[in-house]
């Protein structure tokens, strides 16, 4: 069982920066990839990033490729995501998910685990 809970949401300024962290309980945590996805009001959840076990392999949607960036520190059981140059269309909640494989999906049933999410606001 992991338990995952997102921090780091906020108000930013188009352009602007936040640094999501999303801290994971459980004595398998390392085992598993870890991605973010997000969701706005009215939209679908979408993939956003995704890092290997062993942070060797990131995956990215093309919508953030080149200003997010996923990281994990398996020592303190968190992965972070940071996101730079933030646009208005990147407004929406974003939710931490785990799973045992590597994936690039859109689809909430496709990851073992979710954390609640944290709110970004992109003020245009």
């Amino acid at each position: 069982q992991v338990t995952l809970v997102e921090s780091g949401g906020g108000l930013v300024q188009d352009g602007g920066s936040l640094r999501l962290s999303c801290a994971g309980t459980g004595r398998t945590f390392s085992m598993y990839a870890m991605g973010w996805a997000r969701q706005a009001p009215g939209k679908e959840r979408e993939f956003v990033a995704a890092i290997s076990w062993n942070g060797g392999t990131t995956l990215y949607a093309d919508s953030v490729k080149g200003r997010f960036t996923i990281s994990r520190d398996n020592a303190k059981n968190t992965v972070y995501l940071q996101m730079n140059s933030l646009k208005s269309e990147d407004t929406a909640v974003y939710y931490c998910n785990a799973d045992y494989t590597l994936k690039r999906s859109d689809y909430v049933y496709e990851y073992d685990y979710w954390g609640q999410g944290t709110q970004v606001t992109v003020s245009s």
